[in-house]
């Protein structure tokens, strides 16, 4: 699980390949749970939680960007 901070810290191309990266991983998740179970279902909780920190810093980031234009 990733640390808001270390995720603050991260440039925001950075955080998009990130997302990218863990979406793929939440989808091959979700798959294996389907098929044959996992080891840790609580890991696609986990996955899911990163990914919202991620949205909510990108989505900070642009509300600040536009403040900044106003």
């Amino acid at each position: 699980m990733m640390k808001i901070n270390k995720i603050r810290e991260m440039s925001s191309p950075d955080l998009e390949k990130e997302l990218g990266e863990l979406k793929t991983e939440l989808f091959k998740l979700k798959f294996s749970l389907a098929t044959n179970g996992l080891d840790n279902p609580m890991k696609i909780k986990e996955v899911k939680k990163d990914i919202a920190k991620i949205n909510t810093v990108l989505t900070e980031r642009k509300i600040a960007e536009k403040k900044g234009e106003i």
